[in-house]
């Protein structure tokens, strides 16, 4: 098994260091993403479907997290609502999401990239009335 990355947020006080794993990085960014309306879902893969199955709810769907030399670099995968402004959702996706790392871990993020991979219709729109 390969050392898993971690990043160290702390100076150095004489006290011991302070790292955070990846993973926590990606739940945090799941979490603050979900605040922001017009964010129908996140896109996971195979594994977090099963998972959710079963009941565990999996925050990090949707959320890749690379640890580069110019910083952190996240990759949100999102399908939006039908009908709204796709820029703005993308932009308040990325502020949000910067401020929350921002105050949670005090980390500068490097970039934020968002990439609408879906559209959900709603069922209201879609269904054709019989009269």
């Amino acid at each position: 098994m390969a050392d898993q990355q971690l990043v160290n947020v702390s100076e150095n006080t004489g006290l011991g260091k302070v790292e955070i794993a990846p993973e926590v990085i990606e739940v945090i960014t799941g979490i603050a993403a979900s605040e922001v309306d017009g964010l129908y879902a996140m896109r996971g893969n195979f594994a977090t479907g099963v998972v959710e199955r079963f009941g565990k709810k999996t925050h990090s769907k949707g959320v890749k997290v690379e640890l580069t030399d110019n910083g952190v670099a996240i990759d949100l995968y999102v399908v939006l609502d039908y009908g709204v402004s796709i820029p703005q959702v993308a932009q308040k996706l990325q502020e949000n999401i910067r401020q929350t790392l921002k105050n949670m871990t005090a980390l500068d993020i490097a970039e934020i990239n968002i990439h609408v991979v879906g559209v959900q219709m709603d069922k209201e729109d879609t269904e054709e009335v019989n009269e």
